[in-house]
């Protein structure tokens, strides 16, 4: 069997290499059908990939334990699912994922478009099968997930059970988390793939940004559920009590969403007024190159994570890959900059242009903040021979005002008018969402808040609320005086007319929530004691008695449990159970931690382990004030970014010349 899968992988990456030389030489010497056995080679690879793929995953479930990734990954106590996710659990699995998700994007990218942009096409593919040929070659010559134990002469030895998945990886999310932030990464690709063909073809218009426009909004939202995922994990899993550390891996995750986020922005205002088409092509190429350099990072072993690989020698090779694709790409960009001139100019700075030009910086300038402190232990170890860690702080004290401000822009985007807007509109427009926010501010500042980012934040969360609000309101409200429908219905024909600007309000409003969300951690309280039966203790209005402590062992870990008695103003509401546990394959300990959530505030009490002399628990208790928001804003941004896929009912067009560079002469196209 693992032969098979051997085969697979290497015959695939033959198949991926063929077509990339079939597209191109077809493509150069005008030969059809060269080209059309490239696009079918594409197939070939998804089939060969898919058949690699299923032959893992049957030896994972199975338990072929003479295979060292199964033996690494999983042991017989395992519940099925985990035994599944254990396919991307290691650093062969995840590589052969990320090859696996490439190979099928690439094949519904080749049979969708198979009648479309033909000169585009040959260059789309040899994109798409070079980034695939490097992931096989890695998967079929530096690290092999069928790689079998050998005991001399050529002897397979089957261990007869392996050591299990890394205990932090066993927990519902971790199923669905890592193929989400793959089908993020991996999703990228492909408008890239468009973006790079455009510029070798020299196209003279946005063809690229029409045929990528939705799989870039899909792409994105696999990232945002994946990082949202992820956040989920750390908070219910790893026992600290917070659902963002600026891990290493965790900003690996983030880099290339922000630049994605600043790609959607923009985008808009090439579609609408033909500005930013150099902005365009740097960030949807650096969104691709983050997500290479986000792989990179949890497999290099450069960086330390709890989220990481082991180290390995792989990060060479990602190293190589990343200096001759982004040394490409920029030749490419700068050579022609006469096709990517803009067509019109920014008129003013009081205008919808001018919000979505600063929107961009200030997204940048956190992606250059967070790189920068990702990469200065590595950069300080270069230089100077000492690793310098960056903590927290430094990430909080930076971006945290560049979030309040790219917040400040979310609300000012909808309202101010594009070219250019006077004082009298912008005082129309704003008055009552201002009113609002600074009457918020100085009401809780009256009721006793003092942190100064937390009034900014929740002032500034009336007023974004309040200016989507408006919007809904005024369009509504013209609907249903014209058609004599309710607002209701008025706010829902609003929507399906213009999906795109509405749906994208949406999404606006659950940045908004999760907004909420962030600035309850300004009031986190947290308490650690030791207790024994009986003991009592207070957090935050919450009194806790430890009524049982009680232990136990299963096939695949042994546990420790405490059993809590909660109060609030004098009565019980509820028990809690946060438990230890030690798995006995690895001989790796982790929390089970318990959670009472509610929309005002999370009690979250998290069981450290027992004392020195193993009679008293250490109990570590959280009160997180309006965590439960950000997981409501995901899924009211999930529900904005769905609108933003359906059809819209009226189709816009927007007028606009575009003028095209060709051979020195100017082209004028009207749109």
């Amino acid at each position: 069997m693992e032969n098979l899968g051997s085969v697979a992988l290497i015959l695939a990456f033959c198949f991926a290499v063929y077509s990339v030389l079939a597209s191109l030489i077809g493509k150069w010497r005008d030969k059809p059908f060269l080209t059309v056995s490239g696009q079918r080679a594409v197939y070939t690879v998804f089939a060969l990939v898919s058949a690699a793929s299923g032959i893992l995953l049957y030896a994972l479930i199975a338990g072929d334990y003479r295979l060292s990734y199964v033996a690494s990954h999983t042991n017989k106590a395992m519940a099925i699912h985990y035994k599944f996710a254990a396919w991307w659990g290691g650093q062969e699995g995840s590589l052969l994922l990320w090859a696996f998700l490439l190979s099928a994007y690439s094949a519904v990218v080749v049979f969708t478009n198979r009648r479309k942009f033909r000169d585009m096409m040959p260059w789309v593919i040899s994109v798409l099968m070079l980034t695939e040929a490097f992931f096989l070659m890695l998967d079929t010559f530096v690290l092999s997930p069928f790689q079998v134990f050998e005991a001399g002469r050529g002897n397979i030895v089957n261990l007869g059970d392996g050591q299990g998945l890394n205990p932090l990886l066993q927990y519902w999310t971790m199923v669905i988390h890592p193929p989400m932030l793959y089908l993020g990464y991996v999703g990228f690709t492909v408008p890239f793939a468009f973006a790079f063909a455009s510029l070798v073809t020299k196209q003279p218009g946005d063809a690229w940004i029409a045929t990528t426009r939705r799989w870039t909004i899909i792409t994105w939202l696999f990232q945002t559920t994946g990082i949202i995922l992820g956040a989920g994990w750390a908070y219910a899993v790893l026992g600290w009590g917070g659902y963002w550390a600026w891990d290493p891996v965790e900003n690996a995750s983030l880099l290339p969403w922000i630049t994605a986020t600043a790609f959607l922005h923009s985008v808009m205002m090439q579609e609408k007024k033909g500005m930013m088409k150099v902005w365009n092509m740097v960030l949807i190429s650096g969104t691709f190159f983050l997500c290479i350099f986000g792989t990179f990072l949890t497999r290099s072993g450069v960086v330390s994570s709890v989220h990481a690989f082991a180290q390995s020698s792989i990060g060479k090779y990602f190293v190589a890959f990343l200096a001759i694709g982004i040394a490409g790409t920029i030749y490419l960009i700068l050579d022609r900059l006469q096709y990517l001139k803009s067509e019109s100019h920014l008129e003013s700075v009081l205008s919808r242009e001018s919000s979505f030009l600063f929107n961009n910086l200030i997204l940048l300038a956190s992606c250059f903040a967070v790189l920068w402190g990702t990469l200065f232990p590595v950069l300080s170890e270069a230089v100077t021979g000492d690793k310098i860690s960056v903590d927290k702080p430094f990430y909080d004290r930076i971006n945290i005002p560049i979030g309040l401000f790219l917040l400040f822009l979310t609300g000012v985007g909808p309202l101010i008018a594009w070219r250019k807007s006077s004082f009298e509109s912008l005082k129309r427009a704003f008055l009552w969402p201002t009113v609002l926010g600074a009457s918020l501010m100085i009401g809780l500042a009256a009721g006793g808040v003092r942190h100064p980012y937390a009034l900014v934040s929740f002032g500034l969360c009336l007023f974004v609320a309040t200016t989507v609000l408006m919007e809904f309101y005024k369009g509504s409200r013209a609907i249903s005086a014209k058609q004599g429908k309710n607002l209701l219905l008025g706010a829902i024909e609003l929507t399906h007319r213009n999906t795109r600007r509405y749906g994208g309000y949406v999404v606006h409003m659950g940045i908004v929530i999760m907004f909420v969300g962030f600035t309850g951690a300004a009031f986190n309280r947290d308490a650690t004691v030791e207790v024994a039966r009986g003991t009592e203790t207070d957090i935050g209005g919450y009194h806790l008695k430890i009524a049982d402590i009680q232990d136990g062992e299963n096939d695949n870990f042994a546990w420790d449990k405490a059993l809590v008695t909660v109060s609030k103003n004098g009565q019980v509401i509820g028990t809690m159970e946060p438990e230890r546990r030690l798995y006995k394959a690895s001989k790796q300990p982790t929390s089970e931690v318990a959670i009472r959530r509610r929309l005002n505030e999370d009690l979250y009490l998290n069981f450290a382990g027992m004392s020195a002399d193993n009679t008293k628990a250490v109990i570590q208790s959280y009160v997180f004030p309006l965590v439960s928001w950000i997981w409501i804003g995901y899924w009211v941004l999930l529900a904005g970014t769905l609108v933003c896929l359906v059809p819209p009912k009226v189709r816009l067009q927007y007028a606009r010349t575009e003028v095209v560079g060709i051979a020195g002469k100017h082209a004028t196209v009207e749109k």
